[in-house]
């Protein structure tokens, strides 16, 4: 059987487009994944950024659980700082409720946006309540509590899943010590990733929700029937990721032939040693590079995410990679 393999999308916005077109094409995406095998499709909280649509990120979940029949669909993540636990409780249960078995809850510990960010969402910058917030979060989508003083309507009986989400060890030591399952954003932030994944699985406590370690491995791919063009496709996102390093954050750029020219040989050693975690090529190459990571990290789930300015460029890029993974 080969390993499950899931997608993971930002709703990115092109530039020459509006969010409009983000959302259709997220949704066009989300049907078509679907199609290919992928087992999960989850979109992520960002605010304050012109290059992301999915920032309501429930109300896209919504759309696309609506868009499709039989995927899971979920967040990878919501910010759970951003918001109190009951709302996230009553917006999932709510999801839940209307697409039974197949909402997913990823729960991240950024805010997801700036300073600006957090004050404009009525949240206090210097609390940090995280684990308590999980617990309670967890209490409200478990088992019916009918004598408690709050409860979450809907939303309390769904047992909706719930994922921890990290780029550190301290996501990891939470995941084992509640007994859930374990994202790691090894796309962006792959540093201390081999670190969390041995001390989550050393660590793991059975629970209610799940009785053994499973961890889930983020992986950028830029796939193309050419390998030039899928190096070529890839700039894009190296492109973002040099801009909000300079504080210049805005729509995905058109790709570039000549990268250094754009942000120069340092800044690309940065943007390509956070964006390591990456199968780029044609179908052959993306698959030796994938088996190299599977084999080392041995993940339970590998889901795949790229941003392309493109999108029929991007649809292709993610057929090949389930093609790939389905081949493994």
């Amino acid at each position: 059987m080969s390993i499950p393999y899931s997608l993971l999308d930002l709703s990115p916005v092109p530039e020459g487009f509006e969010a409009r077109d983000a959302i259709r094409n997220t949704l066009d995406l989300a049907r078509r994944a679907e199609g290919w095998g992928y087992r999960r499709f989850w979109l992520a909280e960002h605010h304050n950024m012109p290059g992301i649509a999915s920032a309501a990120t429930a109300v896209l979940i919504g759309l696309v659980a609506q868009s499709t029949s039989r995927m899971r669909v979920g967040a990878g993540g919501i910010m759970l700082p951003n918001h109190a636990p009951l709302t996230v409780a009553e917006a999932f249960g709510t999801l839940a409720t209307a697409f039974p078995d197949r909402i997913d809850l990823g729960l991240g510990r950024a805010p997801g946006g700036d300073g600006a960010v957090i004050r404009a969402l009525r949240r206090d910058p210097m609390a940090d309540s995280f684990p308590q917030d999980v617990v309670e979060l967890l209490d409200y989508l478990g088992p019916e509590r009918p004598g408690a003083a709050v409860r979450a309507l809907p939303g309390e009986g769904t047992n909706v899943p719930v994922w921890i989400l990290g780029s550190s060890l301290f996501g990891a030591q939470l995941a084992a010590h509640l007994g859930l399952p374990y994202a790691f954003a090894s796309h962006f932030a792959p540093g201390d990733m081999e670190q969390a994944i041995a001390i989550y699985r050393d660590r793991f406590r059975p629970g209610p929700w799940n009785d053994r370690p499973q961890v889930m491995i983020a992986v950028n791919v830029f796939a193309a029937d050419d390998a030039e063009e899928a190096r070529y496709l890839r700039t894009s996102m190296q492109l973002v990721f040099a801009r909000l390093r300079t504080g210049m954050p805005g729509k995905l750029p058109r790709p570039v032939r000549d990268l250094d020219a754009e942000i120069g040989p340092q800044m690309r050693r940065m943007v390509d040693q956070a964006l390591k975690i990456s199968a780029v090529g044609d179908a052959g190459q993306v698959r030796d590079q994938m088996q190299a990571l599977i084999a080392q990290h041995k993940p339970d789930e590998v889901i795949l995410t790229g941003q392309i300015h493109d999108h029929a460029a991007r649809l292709r890029s993610f057929q090949i990679g389930a093609e790939v993974m389905g081949s493994l």
